[in-house]
């Protein structure tokens, strides 16, 4: 079932005069933002943003939402709630600063009708509000159509999170219970500051393991795990993802000089540097929740590094190999290697490291001819098990 969501995103932050809590910079973007994605990733079919002004960055913040797929709306009172939220499914209500991990926002998409994440009264769940005697409400909450109208037509100027909360306590709506490990961790928050809200990222990024796509070969045994030690300190420091994979493409190009003049090893190594790169790009997207470019800016860098096989030797069989290999990274990046194991999957990282090596003893013949096994039996190994 479907289900729409409201973010609010009305209060100012503690430590920035002017500037909303739902503005505090989190992941690579707003919290807002990250709210928003969050949601989506969930399940969520339209998303709306209840703001008290319209400020540069939410403009902006609404702008990359938009851009990336995700359907948002700006609302600024509750006659524009009544106007556009959806009548036939429910709401997923996400409180103002509210830093929760993804675990935790698919758990509510699951439930139907009125649902609560709480946690139990303690000195780490002080920042949350209070629901009763020994629990308080941690943040998100899924609320049922009925009770969003009949609420929203008495609501006036109370505070719409708050009373929606209230409300669905006293109709008995089910209650997700987070663990205190959780808000000791920082994976479940409340963020009124920047500082806060830095500490919270971190603690909900360290968590995050989910694969970015195109997990096979050297990319799933060596380069993922070098990038995911790498990428929590780059999104801290808000280096963009973009400029990491145009810094791959760019070193992906500048190896293919020496590569040119005779010094295969060394372009190698800048290849299989440049792959990492690429790597470490797309786990900030993923860290991000923003999806990884699929069309041609995806494949510049492993595109590179296979021009790069090809000018190492200049033979036919070199420019087969390099085929051969870019099908399956092709088939890698879809998905669509079935239930073949990823070390079985040659990647151009995997061939780059075998070339690399090889050059390096001066075997540079017997690397291509050992290429070009591993790759035939990766397809093999893919068209015979694609149906397991």
């Amino acid at each position: 079932m479907t289900f729409a969501a409201i973010l609010s995103a009305s209060r100012m932050a503690d430590d920035s005069p002017g500037v909303l809590r739902g503005s505090l910079h989190f992941a690579g973007q707003t919290l807002m933002e990250y709210q928003a994605r969050q949601a989506a990733r969930a399940g969520a079919d339209r998303i709306l943003i209840l703001v008290s002004s319209i400020t540069p960055a939410i403009s902006q913040a609404i702008d990359r939402l938009s851009a990336d797929g995700v359907r948002v709306a700006l609302v600024r009172d509750m006659v524009s709630v009544v106007r556009d939220a959806p009548r036939d499914m429910d709401t997923l209500l996400v409180a103002d600063g509210a830093a929760v991990s993804q675990t935790y926002f698919d758990a509510l998409a699951q439930q139907e009708g009125n649902a609560l994440l709480v946690t139990d009264e303690s000195r780490a769940s002080g920042p949350f509000e209070r629901i009763d005697a020994g629990q308080r409400w941690a943040g998100l909450a899924r609320i049922a159509p009925d009770l969003l109208f009949g609420t929203l037509d008495m609501i006036g100027d109370w505070d719409l999170s708050l009373t929606l909360v209230r409300a669905a306590t006293q109709k008995g709506a089910r209650r997700v219970t987070v663990p205190q490990d959780e808000l000791l961790e920082g994976r479940v928050a409340l963020v009124e500051t920047q500082q806060q809200a830095d500490l919270a990222a971190q603690a909900i990024l360290s968590g995050s393991n989910r694969p970015a796509r195109g997990a096979g070969g050297l990319d799933h045994l060596l380069l993922g795990p070098l990038a995911r030690l790498a990428s929590p300190a780059l999104m801290r420091m808000q280096v963009p993802a973009m400029q990491v994979r145009i810094a791959a493409i760019a070193l992906a190009a500048i190896a293919l000089v020496p590569i040119e003049l005779l010094w295969p090893t060394t372009g190698f190594c800048l290849l299989l540097l440049a792959l990492w790169l690429a790597e470490v790009a797309n786990r900030l997207d993923e860290l991000a929740l923003r999806p990884a470019p699929a069309g041609r800016i995806a494949f510049l860098a492993p595109g590179l590094a296979l021009i790069g096989v090809v000018l190492a030797s200049g033979t036919m069989t070199a420019m087969h190999l390099a085929l051969l290999t870019g099908i399956i990274l092709v088939a890698d990046r879809e998905r669509r290697t079935g239930a073949v194991a990823s070390w079985m999957v040659f990647t151009p990282s995997s061939l780059i490291l075998l070339l690399m090596l090889a050059a390096a003893f001066d075997g540079l013949s017997w690397g291509y001819a050992l290429g070009m096994l591993c790759a035939i039996a990766s397809i093999g190994a893919i068209l015979l098990r694609r149906h397991e």
